[in-house]
C-alpha cells in the first residue's frame, strides 16, 4: 500500500478522530472508507438526531407505534376536521 500525505482543516481532522474513536478503527481506515464511498465522514447517527437525542423517549403515555401509525392516531383524535362553532 502506498502512502499519501495531505493537509486537512482542523475541523475535518477532529471529525475523523472522533469517528475513529467511536468506531474503534484507525483514522486511515475512516479516511479510506470515506474516499471509497460517499466522500463524507460517515456518521453512525444523523446530526439532526444528535441534537434531539436527549428528548427521545421523554414523553410518557404515547403509543409505542405512533411513528408507524401517525395517520391513524390523527384521524382518531379528529385532527384536520372542521369544527362547528
Amino acid at each position: 500500500m502506498k502512502r499519501l500525505t495531505v493537509r486537512l482543516p482542523e475541523a475535518l481532522v477532529s471529525e475523523i478522530e472522533a469517528e475513529s474513536r467511536k468506531r474503534m478503527i484507525s483514522k486511515s481506515d475512516v479516511v479510506r472508507e470515506c474516499l471509497t464511498t460517499s466522500g463524507k465522514v460517515p456518521r453512525s447517527r444523523p446530526a439532526e438526531y444528535e441534537s434531539i437525542a436527549d428528548l427521545v423517549g421523554s414523553v410518557h403515555g404515547l403509543p409505542p407505534d405512533l411513528s408507524a401509525r401517525k395517520k391513524h392516531y390523527l384521524k382518531v383524535t379528529g385532527y384536520g376536521r372542521k369544527h362547528v362553532r
